[in-house]
Parts: C-alpha cells; sequence; structure tokens
C-alpha cells in the first residue's frame, strides 16, 4: 500500500474507520453547494468510506501532527488506458480551507502520478462558479483548456427537469510537470 507524506500531510487510502471525519467534511453546506449529490447520512458515510477502502481512487487526506481526516483526493485513470490519462478531483473540509492544505496534497498526488505510475496527461473539471477549486487546479499548473456551457446536472427543479451547469476543464502533462518541485515522501 502506497503512502505519499509531506511536511504537514499523510496522503494514504481510507479506512473504514474514517466516516466520523469523513461526514464532517461531506454534509457540509459549504462542499454540498459543488458536490451536491452525496448521501449525507451517518449510515451512508459509514458506506462509503468502507467502499473507499476497497477503491486504489481514493486517497484520505490527514493531517501528520493530529491524525485528522480533513478531505481526500479523487485520483483514477480513465478509458481508453493506452492515452495514460488519469482524472482529479479533491474535496476537503471548509474548516481547512485557505491553509495550503489541498495543493499540498494534489501536488504529492501529482508527483505520484507523473514519477511513479507514468502518467503523460492528468485532467480535472470544476464549476465556474467554484474559485476555491478553478484556483487550486491553476495554483497545480493545470492550465484551462475549455469551458463547456450546461455539460452535468446533479439537480432537478421543482418540474422534474435537471438544472445544467456550465463546467471548466483543465489538464497538465507530464512535459509541463518536468522540474516542478513538491516535497513529498512515497513510500
Amino acid at each position: 500500500m502506497v503512502i505519499l507524506e509531506t511536511e504537514r500531510l499523510i496522503i494514504r487510502r481510507f479506512r473504514a474507520d474514517d466516516w466520523q471525519d469523513f461526514h464532517e467534511y461531506i454534509s457540509s453546506p459549504a462542499v454540498l453547494e459543488y458536490e451536491p449529490y452525496w448521501d449525507t447520512s451517518l449510515a451512508a458515510a459509514k458506506r462509503t468510506t468502507s467502499r473507499f477502502a476497497d477503491d486504489d481512487s481514493f486517497w484520505a487526506v490527514e493531517l501528520r501532527n493530529s491524525v485528522k481526516l480533513i478531505g481526500h483526493v479523487y485520483f483514477e485513470q480513465i478509458q481508453p488506458l493506452q492515452f495514460l490519462t488519469w482524472n482529479l478531483g479533491y474535496i476537503f473540509n471548509p474548516q481547512y480551507y485557505g491553509n495550503g492544505y489541498a495543493t499540498e496534497a494534489c501536488n504529492a498526488v501529482l508527483k505520484y502520478g507523473f514519477e511513479y505510475l507514468g502518467v503523460h496527461r492528468v485532467e480535472a473539471r470544476c464549476n465556474p462558479d467554484n474559485h476555491r477549486s478553478w484556483r487550486l487546479m491553476e495554483r497545480l499548473a493545470m492550465r484551462r483548456e475549455g469551458y463547456s456551457l450546461k455539460s452535468v446536472t446533479f439537480k432537478k427543479d421543482g418540474n422534474g427537469e435537471p438544472i445544467w451547469w456550465d463546467e471548466y476543464r483543465y489538464a497538465l502533462l507530464v512535459d509541463e510537470w518536468a522540474g516542478f518541485d513538491c516535497e513529498c515522501s512515497i513510500q
């Protein structure tokens, strides 16, 4: 099992017992504004962390000094596999916004991807209104590749019609990663 360590964080696979910290952030109104599809019940948090514990795509992010789970990073290869492209996503506890933890965790995962997995390209998407998310992508040196109008839907209106969201698309190539410094050890 791979563990990534930075100066302040441990990025590891989920454990089933992470459910309480996971529930704390996944049920936050600030998170649900842009991640509205989560079941926020305690039972769902337990099921989800158990499922994440068996899925190599989800990385739990915990504070090194307190063993507190503060968020997670999603990193999964997408089809077709020969394109060597991965999708990056992340959700963090709003109580820890503004401290650089998401940047630090995502940089560690990107380093692992580019330097150990042989990733060619990483893609990420977000709602244009989610300034924190696209600013994070830009801090990660990702380049905005597109703006898609009404490309995703998570909710329906009172008449059952889909509510469509616009989406920014970002990407980063291994060539663009070269020389980007990240203080991270990989175990």
